[in-house]
Order: C-alpha cells, then structure tokens, then sequence
C-alpha cells in the first residue's frame, strides 16, 4: 500500500483511526476462554465491529510472543483473516525491533514474507544499517521511532547536541530521511507530546505519523489534529484500550465499535475542517 492509497482509505472513511490489537489473555472476557483459540476469537470480534471505521490496526508483538508459540499462531490468523477479510486496511507490527546485519534481514523477513505485515516499527539507536533491511521490500513500510508517549521518553530522547543543537529525536528525524522516503517511511510520534507535533511538521512535513497514546494515556485527538495533520492528513492516531476493552463482558464487541465510532466521527469533524473530505 502507498501513500495515495492510505490517503484515499481514510477519505473513504472519514477516519484516521488505529486499533491497537493488544490482547491480553488475562483482560479478555472470559466465556472466550473457552473457546479453542480466546486471542484469536477476541481479535476476530474486535476487527468484525470496528473495521468500518478503521483503516489500520496495530498488534503489539509482545502480548502475543508471552503466550508463546499459541500466542504467535493466534497472531498469524488475526493477520490472515484481516487479509482475507479487509485486505484495504493496513496492519502494522508494533514490535520496535532494532538490530544490524543478518539478523535485521531475518526480522524484516519475518514480518514481510511470513507475516504479510505492511509495516513493522523499528528502534533506530543502531543506525541505518539496522533499518534497511525493512526497505527492500516494494510496498512495506517502516515506522521509526522518533518522539514516544511514555514519560522515560525525557531520559534521551531530549539530549541535545551541542554543536547542532538538535535535541536527539530532532536528529533521528532529521538523519533518517537519507533512509528512506515518504512512500516507505512514517515515524511514531506520541500524542502526549501533541505540542512538539508543530516542530516535527516542520522537519518532516509530507511523512505519515503513528501516534500513540490518545484516550486511556490522556492525548488529545484534537491537538494531535491541529498540529500534525498535513495536506494527505498524515496521521495514524492509536488507539488500544479505550476501545477494545471498552467492555469486558459478553458485549464487548458491541461497546468497542460503539467507542470507535465515537473516536471515528471525532475524526471526522476534524477532516472537514481542514478540507480534506
């Protein structure tokens, strides 16, 4: 999938909403722990109520690798179905996978060829030749990690450089573009750090952004919005547990597409208001 392609999913949507499929065993409701397969029968109920106001979504790897290899089959069935199914919308590997040499050729892949992913996220502290290997693949993406939604995101991520003056996520975003392009590369962005969208825009104006961190991590959609969205809306915002477990009980597949359509008509307000549908 290219840019266009992304861009017209969401027109046709009226949407730039990301479902985070981070499915624990121990939060799903529990007359699906009787079921042959619980993550699976989850995600599949989960993506049956909500794809039509979603144009990607997004498993978290390490909520399917701690039920090891039953977790990682259940994985590989949600992205089939979701192929099978909804082949219009993207899936995205949120893995933060970061390594050099054959090992990053074995990740991309992992997630390109045996996966059928189109995109994977990817850590960039060990440079350009651990990021690659994910773009050697004609249609997949790579989302970097440049400014992130968690409080230790202050730890480094805000070092600045002396001589450029460039704080160290300034330098990732800045570096990196000499990677790849906008056709092949998007960045995560969190949308707890809405107010730094501004700036960011101004280092990579045409590059879609992953945001994490609106609705239980307290974001505002509307911020992420005003600073970040570009001429082709440029946005992928996420969102997990504010939808997916909106319910834990029998109804939870009716209160999550309740609670996406809530978000999805959000977004779409805000489309409208920069003329974009």
């Amino acid at each position: 999938m290219n840019q266009q392609q992304l861009f017209e999913q969401i027109q046709k949507k009226h949407s730039f909403l990301c479902v985070g499929l981070d499915t624990d065993i121990q939060k799903i409701p529990k007359h699906l722990l009787k079921t042959d397969d619980p993550i699976y029968a989850f995600n599949k109920e989960i993506i049956d109520a909500t794809a039509e106001f979603t144009v990607a979504y997004k498993p978290n790897l390490a909520f399917y690798e701690s039920l090891g290899s039953e977790g990682l089959v259940s994985l590989e069935k949600t992205v089939a179905y979701l192929k099978s199914e909804y082949p219009e919308i993207f899936i995205i590997a949120d893995a933060k996978r970061g390594d050099i040499g054959n090992t990053s050729n074995l990740y991309a892949r992992a997630f390109f060829e045996n996966q059928d992913f189109d995109a994977v996220t990817v850590a960039p502290y060990m440079g350009e030749d651990s990021v690659k290997p994910f773009m050697t693949y004609p249609g997949k993406w790579v989302i970097l990690l440049a400014l992130t939604s968690n409080k230790g995101a202050f730890d480094f991520q805000f070092l600045q450089d002396e001589k450029s003056g460039d704080k160290l996520f300034e330098s990732v975003l800045k570096t990196s573009q000499t990677w790849g392009t906008n056709e092949n590369m998007m960045y995560v962005v969190g949308a707890t750090k809405a107010e730094k969208l501004k700036e960011i825009r101004e280092i990579v104006p045409n590059h879609f952004l992953l945001v994490p961190g609106v609705g239980a991590q307290g974001g505002s959609l509307q911020e992420v919005a005003q600073n970040g969205m570009n001429s082709k809306c440029g946005l992928l915002v996420n969102s997990s547990r504010g939808i997916i477990y909106a319910s834990v009980d029998v109804d939870f597949a009716e209160k999550a597409k309740k609670a996406a359509k809530e978000v999805q008509l959000e977004m779409e307000e805000l489309l409208k208001e920069a003329n974009l549908i």
